[in-house]
């Protein structure tokens, strides 16, 4: 668990530094500090770094791993650090790498999480747990309620897989539900993308929001209580949009897509035999595929609230041992391994493969996240962070505010959540340290960060693309349709964030 926020005096930047393995920003007077000295060269820094990091990833089109990280050390030698500031030494000795501690602090607590929940994803994917969800949704509410049903199939299923994987395993599901309806494809598949994308952008564990817990230094208890408490209302309002434009605007459903779900389903099933798990099974239980996917969450947010509610005692220590987002997680894979594998017929060989094929895709995410660490750490070692908190505070926005408009410009401006999450934390950081904020409160900047990350998806988000082309869209309804969507959840998160925070 993270140190507790106490009422001590607020501890200083260096000092905060310090303690999470950051060496203090010293005087520095090279680099472009030689031309522009003081404030003013640390915020032309800034400016230029961030330019410059648009530039890389929008017109290079160079991988966001590898312009993050070079925008990172640009950063630091622009801001006057010395290579072995920077990098360290050859030899052992004292210096502190900001590239090492920046790259590992975050990834030590982010890589597991990550790795942890694509091999629970996996396991309700290719076990058939998400079709069994939408389809018993769907028989409790009935026909008439299907656009609802496939709102909270989104919701729920969301909760353990990444966004793209949840449209690939569910988008047959819609096709199924708007053939047989008649009507617009967008009733469906709009509620089923609001959940799809709120899970992913507010709630762990997924990359962005245990991302910025791990830099904000906030326990993963508060992210998920808030996650809710600004998702869910913020998914409500997109389910009303989505019955709005569905009724106005009519898309049928993609004949070649059908077909397209069918050869998918059919390389799942021999996926199956591929890896030893038998092609015909019993269905899953709803009961089971709820209980997999609840057991960590209700574990975390028991843990989160012992430690405010329980005196210090051999049973509170039980409790957040078990709330440990690690051991959290491992028990639902556990679990999952054993309910929807084992005891349907799986083999070990085969639930070995599925855990490990998962586990391919995650490589990019986990080296973005981590050169988010590093640009932090830098921001942080070299003084810009510094100089950025200064000049914000005498701005006068609210750190909230501000969260949210940057994240909101990166991701416009660039298309990646993750990286315009990652890279607004590593700016927003430092404007809190020292303030002696509450673990809710910072859960809250947290949130808007993720709600800015998430606002006006378009051309240059390889989402809008993924809804255009799997739903049949054309991409004058997909910016009618999912873009403003993207908006309205956007906008509603942060709204609710704003006015929590207000009493938080």
């Amino acid at each position: 668990m993270y140190l507790a926020v106490t009422t001590a005096a607020p501890a200083t930047l260096p000092q905060a530094l310090k303690e999470q393995g950051v060496p203090p920003s010293p005087p520095h007077t090279g680099g472009l500090l030689a031309l522009i000295p003081g404030t003013a060269g640390l915020l032309t820094v800034a400016a230029l770094g961030i330019a410059l990091l648009l530039v890389l990833i929008i017109k290079v089109r160079l991988q966001p791993f590898v312009a993050l990280l070079t925008v990172s050390i640009a950063v630091g030698l622009a801001a006057g650090l010395s290579v072995t500031e920077l990098f360290g030494t050859v030899q052992k000795s004292d210096a502190v790498s900001l590239i090492e501690t920046g790259m590992g602090g975050i990834l030590g607590h982010v890589a597991i999480i990550i790795g942890l929940g694509t091999m629970l994803g996996a396991i309700l994917e290719v076990s058939g747990g998400a079709e069994v969800l939408s389809a018993r949704l769907l028989h409790l509410f009935g026909e008439r309620r299907a656009p609802l049903a496939m709102g909270l199939t989104g919701l729920i299923f969301g909760i353990p897989v990444f966004f793209d994987v949840g449209i690939f395993v569910l988008a047959p599901i819609v096709y199924a539900a708007a053939k047989r309806s008649g009507k617009s494809i967008l009733l469906y598949c709009m509620p089923l993308l609001a959940g799809l994308s709120m899970t992913h952008a507010f709630l762990p564990p997924h990359p962005g929001p245990v991302a910025a817990a791990g830099l904000f230094k906030v326990d993963l208890g508060w992210v998920i209580l808030m996650g809710l408490v600004c998702g869910l209302p913020a998914v409500l309002a997109a389910w009303g949009y989505a019955a709005w434009i569905g009724k106005r605007l009519f898309v049928p459903v993609p004949q070649d897509m059908v077909e397209a779900a069918e050869e998918a389903k059919a390389a799942v099933t021999a996926g199956k035999a591929t890896a030893g798990a038998p092609a015909h099974e019993k269905p899953v239980s709803l009961a089971t595929v709820l209980t997999i996917i609840g057991t960590p969450l209700l574990l975390i947010l028991l843990a989160t609230f012992s430690s405010i509610a329980l005196a210090p005692s051999p049973g509170r220590s039980v409790i957040e041992f078990f709330g440990h987002p690690f051991v959290a997680l491992t028990l639902a894979l556990l679990l999952s391994y054993y309910l929807l594998g084992i005891r349907r017929g799986w083999s070990r060989t085969s639930l070995e493969r599925v855990s490990t094929a998962s586990l391919k895709p995650v490589g990019n995410i986990i080296l973005v996240v981590g050169a988010g660490g590093i640009f932090g750490a830098v921001l942080k070692g070299s003084g810009v962070a510094t100089a950025l908190s200064d000049t914000f505070h005498h701005v006068g926005l609210p750190v909230l505010v501000l969260a949210y408009l940057l994240s909101l410009v990166l991701r416009i401006a660039q298309g990646s959540a993750t990286v315009a999450i990652v890279t607004t934390a590593g700016i927003v950081v430092p404007l809190v340290e020292g303030q002696g904020l509450s673990q809710a409160h910072l859960a809250l900047i947290i949130m808007a960060i993720s709600a800015g990350s998430i606002f006006a998806s378009h051309v240059n988000d390889g989402g809008f693309w993924m809804v255009s082309k799997y739903f049949g869209i054309s991409e004058r309804d997909t910016l009618k349709s999912w873009t403003v969507l993207e908006s309205v959840l956007s906008v509603a998160g942060f709204a609710v964030a704003a006015l929590v925070s207000l009493v938080v």
